[in-house]
């Protein structure tokens, strides 16, 4: 698996809401910050924390774009990107977008996320 492979499966299984598509993809020291700054360390705080997003918006959809690659090391690959998603929260329309930091680690062949923080849109 590349990098560029990983970012689109990755879009993919968060896409489709079930963990047991995101889990893979995910490492077991991972460590993701939410938009709304909670922070999910350790791959089963992020189960918990991807479960109940999932649970909670319905039908969402969820796009990456701008793909901008800072560092694509042996071991190591850091990119910046922007994200959207849309769906329904308690019957209602809701979406969101922002831009996200992802630090992903070689496991093998495979790729994982290791660090991912999501924040707003610049200015």
């Amino acid at each position: 698996m590349t990098v560029e492979d990983f970012v689109r499966a990755y879009e993919a299984a968060l896409a489709s809401q079930r963990w047991a598509q995101v889990e893979p993809l995910v490492h077991e020291d991972a460590c993701v910050t939410f938009s709304n700054g909670a922070v999910h360390a350790g791959k089963a705080a992020v189960r918990k924390a991807f479960e109940a997003n999932f649970a909670a918006i319905e039908n969402e959809r969820y796009a990456v774009s701008n793909v901008r690659w800072l560092r694509r090391g042996d071991d190591v690959a850091v990119y910046v990107f922007d994200f959207a998603w849309s769906g329904r929260i308690g019957g209602k329309d809701a979406r969101g977008a922002g831009r996200g930091t992802a630090v992903l680690a070689r496991r093998g062949s495979e790729w994982q996320l290791l660090a991912e923080h999501l924040g707003p849109r610049p200015s």
